[in-house]
């Protein structure tokens, strides 16, 4: 027997394929704002599908001067690892046939059609059904209004608890990847770690709610791996550029991974999604807010008040209570859904 024969393959992570194999371009998401490149990676006998979005193709952001968005998606992934949740596909960082992006692991999304699956919904009435948390109302079409729902699902819950501490500005439906083996996916993350609160979501369902022990532990963790000196918190400097003041850096010169930890930290002593929840306008036209031990947020009794969010592209007929209509990719800054890999 050969020694090749003798000695098993080496099996090869997602990460290193990624980061080391050949990159082939097969088409373009043209739908997205942004360059999104449909490819394939392979190395040492490994291939899969990937995205690939270069950094070329990024277009400027009035409030994200600096830094990218393929740092923020990588430094996005490396969060949700070191909170041990694996919501973000593998990402990294890497040069490409058009230069340096962001490449991530494609992900097949299941149909969101089977009974139990679905995450979102338009439903009748004013309050939302068992298993499921009110967003708020959705213009329709025709002067008719539906509630937006999201499930009360585990999932959801852990990365809303991840969408503040990166404070992400770009949660929408679409970037929701339910797959085949009951995993959640969340896609998207380049509009995150913004020095001001960017916080805009639609899984405002566990606001003023107390953090599971679940999310206390894994913030914990996480606060701890942002001291100064631990290897997450060295890489996260390396992909976020710090804070500008009147184009200086922050007060005492502090790093993005400096700014981090504290907002770890504060998370442990609150609900993330509070301080997010004040600073949606639209939820607050018109008043109906009430005070939690938690921070301010939309009474479930005045959610009414809310403007209502266009969502064309949902539920033309009559409105049923359940099922509910596909997974809307929509907040109030979107009005159409959008490919699973924007």
């Amino acid at each position: 027997m050969s020694a090749s024969e003798r000695i098993p393959p080496r099996s090869v992570t997602p990460h290193e394929l990624l980061a080391k194999g050949e990159l082939t371009v097969r088409g373009r998401v043209r739908e997205a704002s942004n360059a999104v490149l449909y490819c394939t990676v392979e190395y040492e006998g490994v291939s899969a599908a990937c995205v690939y979005k270069p950094v070329a193709g990024e277009r400027p952001l009035w409030d994200f001067p600096d830094g990218t968005l393929a740092q923020r998606e990588v430094a996005a992934y490396e969060l949700s690892e070191a909170m041990g949740w694996g919501l973000i596909p593998p990402t990294v960082l890497r040069d490409g046939p058009y230069g340096r992006g962001m490449c991530q692991l494609w992900i097949e999304a299941t149909a969101d059609d089977s009974p139990g699956t679905a995450l979102l919904a338009l439903v009748e009435g004013e309050e939302p059904g068992p298993g499921w948390k009110a967003v708020g109302f959705a213009d329709v079409g025709e002067e008719r209004t539906a509630l937006l729902v999201h499930a009360d699902d585990e999932r959801l819950r852990r990365l809303a608890v991840l969408d503040a501490v990166i404070n992400n500005g770009d949660r929408k439906g679409g970037h929701l990847l339910p797959a085949e083996d009951g995993r959640l996916y969340a896609i998207d993350h380049g509009v995150t770690f913004n020095a001001d609160d960017k916080l805009r979501t639609l899984l405002w369902g566990w606001a003023g709610e107390p953090l599971t022990a679940e999310a206390l532990t894994a913030l914990r963790r996480l606060s701890a791996d942002l001291a100064d000196g631990r290897p997450l918190a060295v890489r996260l400097a390396e992909l976020i550029t710090p804070r500008r003041d009147s184009g200086a850096a922050g007060p005492g010169g502090r790093t993005a991974a400096d700014r981090a930890a504290p907002r770890a930290q504060r998370a442990v002593a609150r609900d993330p999604l509070a301080a997010g929840l004040r600073r949606q306008p639209t939820a607050h036209e018109g008043g109906g807010a009430q005070e939690s031990i938690f921070g301010q947020h939309p009474s479930p009794v005045r959610i009414r008040n809310m403007r209502p969010v266009t969502l064309r592209a949902c539920m033309p007929g009559p409105l049923q209570r359940y099922p509910p209509c596909p997974a809307v990719a929509a907040t109030s800054g979107s009005t159409t859904p959008r490919p699973a890999s924007e």
